[in-house]
């Protein structure tokens, strides 16, 4: 008795452990940029540095002489803020109307397919994207556009597209969440199908769909290498849609290559602007979606309506009545779904029809030796890597995520103040930009492994951000296990850790499992966070973790930026996104088999 006594306040250290882990992680991010960005903050002024419109550093300024440079970032701001809005305007309202579209209009067989498509395009690396929108989407641009296409436009289209998946996905699943009883109700009191589905349903679901879009904007205000291949990249005013401009994220990854001391300084606390400025985005929407919940669940005679709020209505509603908008918007569904599906068909099958070729036809890319000087490409060391990435990154990340899932889960008491801090870490942790995650491994793991970047800094950077995802899809694993299993486990004398080892993990292992192979594509489509602190250069094959080396994804940045190797970029880019998208269906596949094992299906 008293051995096993022992082994459940060990098991119990071990679980509240790895969920302490979680918050140290988001304080040393936070901690690190801001102690490292207020040198900066100083010596340029806050006010000068968010306000000013000037960007022209000099490599050569230090702390302790006057600047030469000048570090305003507030075209970089209005900048992202332009591409974001964009995004938004294209990915967003696509993505809602293919959202109804997939509910209410689309016929079952489809149905099945375009979901797949869906899910596809969200395991897409983004800097397959950037590939595609420089090879194809800047050329096209260019036939009418004053320059090579770059700029506002190429970048929201992009975005948009890369966000559509998340609003899909999550409006999709707020649309099915709508009591049935809704949409009966409004057909029984006369309205067709369409005026049901957007006069009774769409609204119910209006929070979700919110929701969605707000995930949406995190995704574009954080994304790096796809906004850096197709923007231009001057610091400059989005004044048109074709003028080259700059975000905040592209302004890190252009830079910190080759920055000075202030320089450095001033691109960390980009960093800590990006990081705040998303942050109260999601607070700003997450209050007016919770207000939209509120609101939705009161009845109508409780809610508050104005004389004005009530004419406004009105007004509205005799308009949208007379342009028949259901009819509008079920039309709008219908190109909104077929626009998902070409798009995604798009993509990967320009790219594979070029990069097929070159792939069959030049197997010394793939499996040849790489030789110093030598003028062959071979992204054979980039495999290697990326291998070696992976493995040791779940290695870190998957004992912690699973650790703290169970201690949530099995251990946490509701209501506790300590488990809300837990949960507002991995809320945190998965807001977080991942070139921000790339400032925190380069001046942290970089520079305590000497200060040169290693494979074992970038696998110790991306394990941070994979454990918002190891979390969340272990709990909801784990919640969906029943309690009759484990109150019968303890019936029969088992101890709790017992309990969780043998009959919990064993009957949530299907979403274990499948957090692993979307936590395997994640590192695979990751670029950013491996510049600084991992390399960027093709060199050897690695032969240890305190080696430097580039992954598949930064070695197509590379070869699709230089320009003078786009047959191997193009070849690089069909491994990568096979790569990717295998691990994704076999997730799938494996979570499918796992629950009709458990659910005793043999169908």
């Amino acid at each position: 008795m008293t051995n096993t006594k022992v082994k459940e306040k060990i098991g119990r250290s071990a679980f509240t452990a790895a969920a302490i882990l979680c918050i140290i992680a988001v304080v040393a991010i936070f901690a690190f940029l801001i102690v490292k960005s207020v040198p900066a903050f100083g010596k340029i002024g806050i006010l000068q540095f968010m306000f000013g419109d000037n960007w022209s550093p000099d490599r050569l300024d230090s702390y302790e002489s006057p600047l030469s440079g000048y570090y305003g970032i507030f075209t970089m701001i209005v900048g992202t803020v332009a591409a974001t809005v964009g995004a938004l305007l294209i990915g967003g309202v696509i993505g809602y109307f293919t959202a109804v579209f997939l509910v209410f209009f689309c016929p079952e067989k489809l149905k099945r397919v375009l979901a797949s498509v869906i899910n596809l395009l969200a395991g897409i690396p983004s800097v397959v994207y950037g590939f595609f929108g420089v090879v194809f989407l800047l050329p096209l641009l260019a036939l009418f556009a004053p320059n090579n296409g770059t700029g506002l436009l190429a970048t929201s289209i992009i975005l948009g597209v890369m966000i559509l998946p998340t609003v899909v996905s999550l409006s999709r699943t707020s649309l099915e969440a709508v009591p049935r009883a809704y949409y009966e109700g409004a057909v029984a009191l006369g309205a067709t199908h369409t005026q049901a589905v957007f006069k009774t349903v769409v609204p119910a679901a209006r929070s979700g769909i919110t929701a969605s879009l707000v995930l949406g904007i995190g995704r574009a205000l954080g994304e790096t290498m796809a906004v850096v291949m197709v923007a231009g990249n001057s610091p400059a005013y989005p004044h048109s849609l074709f003028n080259s401009f700059r975000v905040l994220t592209a302004n890190i990854v252009m830079e910190m290559g080759y920055a000075g001391e202030v320089q450095e300084g001033a691109l960390v606390a980009t960093g800590v602007v990006l990081l705040f400025f998303i942050f109260l985005v999601n607070v700003v929407f997450g209050a007016v979606s919770n207000r939209a919940v509120k609101t939705s669940a009161k009845p109508k005679k409780e809610r508050k309506t104005s004389l004005a709020g009530v004419r406004i209505r009105e007004f509205f509603g005799n308009i949208a009545y007379k342009l028949k908008a259901p009819y509008i918007g079920r039309a709008a569904a219908i190109v909104a779904g077929c626009f998902t599906g070409l798009a995604l068909l798009f993509v990967v099958g320009f790219i594979f029809v070029k990069g097929v070729p070159h792939l069959i036809g030049n197997g010394y890319l793939v499996f040849g030796k790489f030789e110093f000087g030598g003028s062959r490409i071979t992204i054979f060391p980039a495999i290697v890597t990326t291998l070696m990435t992976v493995a040791l990154s779940l290695l870190i990340a998957v004992p912690i995520g699973v650790m703290t899932a169970i201690f949530l889960n099995e251990y946490a008491r509701k209501g506790n103040v300590f488990v809300r801090i837990v949960r507002g870490a991995i809320d945190v942790l998965s807001g977080v930009p991942s070139i921000v995650y790339g400032l925190f491994g380069m001046i942290t793991f970089v520079k305590l492994f000497g200060g040169s970047s290693s494979i074992l800094s970038g696998s110790l950077t991306v394990s941070i951000m994979l454990l918002p995802t190891i979390v969340r899809s272990t709990e909801e694993s784990l919640k969906s296990v029943a309690d009759s299993l484990r109150e019968g486990s303890l019936a029969l004398g088992a101890g709790k850790m017992r309990t969780i080892f043998k009959v919990v993990l064993p009957s949530a292992l299907s979403g274990i499992l499948s957090a692993i192979l979307l936590s395997m594509g994640r590192v695979v489509s990751e670029s950013a966070p491996f510049l600084y602190t991992m390399g960027s250069v093709i060199s050897a094959t690695p032969h240890s973790y305190t080696d430097s080396g580039a992954t598949l994804a930064v070695a197509l940045y590379r070869l699709a930026g230089e320009g003078w190797h786009i047959n191997e970029a193009y070849a690089t880019a069909v491994v990568l996104i096979v790569l990717v998208l295998a691990l994704n269906l076999l997730a799938e596949w494996v979570a499918a088999r796992l629950n009709k094992k458990l659910t005793g299906d043999k169908k």
